[in-house]
């Protein structure tokens, strides 16, 4: 067996015998240089088989980016905290605009009747839309000073809470004093400033929530809704001819019952159509902002879809235990005030219960209708680079 042979220069021979060029010393692959100094030995390249050529060392070090090197102004390299709620402060406004206008409304209602007894009843007749408008703003309100909050001092859940409440008793102190100062000084005004005083703190209780985003899809899907039932009002008279109201009591209330069904059918579907339109608006910018934040799930459009819902029907529990002495006393005036009051009591329950499964259904069928769109784009075989590779 024939070893290296040592030379004069320091090489070895590793030629075999019998080769030509059997004498000739090896060649470094990197080659001599002057600044090797004696004992230190210079790195010894490792041949990749394959390919012939040093392989390549990868520092797993070297490859991790932190987010100390992102590049300034990249939102996906960017610590957030809890995603906040989209156009909170503009939804704010339109919610306390939509306020001013149902508590201006009832008040011109109010001064423009005659007798004391018209003012009661025009006064229960009122107390509904003042609170739903008290309760969504409240929420809204809130929404947008817990993303104030949550910029300033993060997103920790007890000071979002604590600010949700406190601006949901803001909202409603300035709404009772506004009652009481412009409203004429009799035992309804204070019930109807309590009550929507008591409304706008429990909207701003559930603006509180950990998860913004969905709160202010069922924000501004409930506002949506309410002002589409003010707006449906103006067609409802041509619906109750369409619908076979006649002379007799019997075809108007047919004809009433068809026509509310109708209104709480639609507004459903537009709660449901907004819903899924602010989350599905929430979810891109959540994507632009941090692309491994948590993105809505079914959950969150199904609750989204049921809110408005739900705020109707917390609503009427607030009416009923709020303002149940002006309630009373509207039911008090003659029998067919108390038959009144009862049908309205029991079509708002309706209403807010027709809400909530239309939207939420709404809302579910139209985030269905996406999972296959996404699915198709991820679709390997769609791509053109994998199927040109394929050919």
């Amino acid at each position: 067996m024939v070893g290296d042979l040592p030379t004069r220069e320091g090489k070895t021979m590793t030629k075999q015998p019998g080769s030509p060029n059997a004498a000739q010393p090896d060649q470094d692959a990197a080659g001599d240089t002057a600044e090797t100094t004696a004992g230190e030995a210079g790195p010894t390249p490792v041949i990749d088989p394959a390919t012939d050529e040093p392989a390549v060392d990868h520092d797993p070090a070297g490859d991790r980016t932190d987010v100390e090197d992102a590049v300034p102004g990249d939102d996906s390299a960017r610590v957030t905290g809890p995603v906040p709620a989209p156009a909170a402060a503009l939804l704010a406004l339109l919610s306390l605009g939509w306020l001013a206008a149902m508590l201006w409304s009832t008040r011109e209602a109010i001064h423009s009747a005659e007798a004391g007894v018209t003012v009661i009843s025009l006064s229960a007749f009122a107390l509904p839309g003042v609170i739903s408008a008290a309760l969504v703003a409240g929420a809204a309100v809130a929404l947008a000073g817990g993303n104030a909050l949550g910029r300033r001092y993060g997103g920790g859940i007890t000071l979002r809470f604590v600010g949700a409440i406190g601006a949901g008793m803001l909202v409603g102190l300035v709404a009772a004093l506004a009652i009481n100062l412009t409203y004429a000084d009799n035992a309804t005004t204070n019930v109807i400033a309590g009550t929507t005083a008591a409304a706008a703190i429990i909207g701003g209780a559930v603006a509180g929530a950990r998860n913004a985003p969905v709160v202010g899809a069922v924000s501004a899907s409930a506002l949506g809704a309410l002002i589409f039932v003010v707006a449906f009002s103006r067609v409802r008279d041509p619906l109750f001819d369409l619908f076979g109201a006649g002379d007799t009591q019997e075809s108007l209330v047919n004809a009433a019952k068809w026509v509310s069904r109708t209104e709480s059918l639609l507004a459903g579907l537009v709660a449901g159509l907004l819903a899924f339109a602010y989350l599905s608006w929430a979810k891109r910018r959540t994507i632009r902002r941090d692309p491994a934040a948590t993105l809505p799930r079914w959950p969150a459009y199904l609750l989204a879809g049921a809110g408005p819902g739900l705020f109707l029907l917390l609503a009427e529990v607030i009416i009923r235990v709020g303002g149940r002495s002006l309630l009373d006393l509207a039911g008090a005036l003659s029998e067919a005030d108390s038959v009144a009051q009862t049908m309205l009591g029991t079509s708002r329950v309706d209403n807010g219960i027709w809400v909530l499964f239309v939207g939420a259904l709404t809302a579910l069928i139209a985030f269905g209708r996406t999972l296959g769109s996404t699915e198709t784009e991820d679709d390997p075989a769609e791509d053109p680079v994998a199927a040109g590779a394929g050919r």
